[in-house]
């Protein structure tokens, strides 16, 4: 790639929200035409706002849950061409593994169709990346909850 190519660098912040009581994560699905997609909440900073502040914000908006941040997890890394200006956009999102403490997934905002709990080992079957797979997997890891990684094999 040229240095004459257009390029920006873009962050975003989220989290895997666990239940320790159910033992189950929340994901957030929008429906596409007959099907459902599913990932982590997640969102970008306002002006001023530190990483865990975008992240507690932005889970719950996306959620209706009030959290609070437990553990870092990971970053993941992808890039894509923006179609509206033809922009090479290198993204990275950081995770955090949350605990639920207070709200309720009624209330989540309009951005996703439907928010859910789900066990672990089916948000992987669930969700549409499979970098956000490998938080999940890493999450658990940090929490001692080992899940079997059907999906990536």
């Amino acid at each position: 790639m040229n240095s004459n190519t257009n390029t920006e660098n873009h962050f975003s912040y989220g989290g895997v929200v666990y239940d320790n009581k159910t033992h189950q994560i929340i994901i957030c699905g929008w429906a596409h035409g007959a099907e459902w997609l599913w990932g982590l909440p997640k969102g970008t900073p306002d002006v001023g706002e530190s990483n865990e502040e975008t992240a507690i914000r932005e889970v719950t908006e996306e959620t209706g849950l009030h959290v609070s941040i437990s553990h870092f997890v990971d970053s993941i890394n992808y890039s894509f061409i923006r179609t509206s200006d033809n922009v090479l956009c290198h993204k990275t999102v950081g995770f955090y593994l949350m605990n639920a403490i207070g709200g309720s997934i009624e209330d989540h905002d309009a951005e996703f169709d439907q928010v859910k709990w789900v066990v672990p080992e089916e948000a992987a079957k669930m969700l549409v990346h499979e970098n956000e797979i490998n938080v999940v997997y890493k999450a658990m890891d940090i929490i001692g909850k080992s899940i079997r990684h059907e999906k990536l094999n």
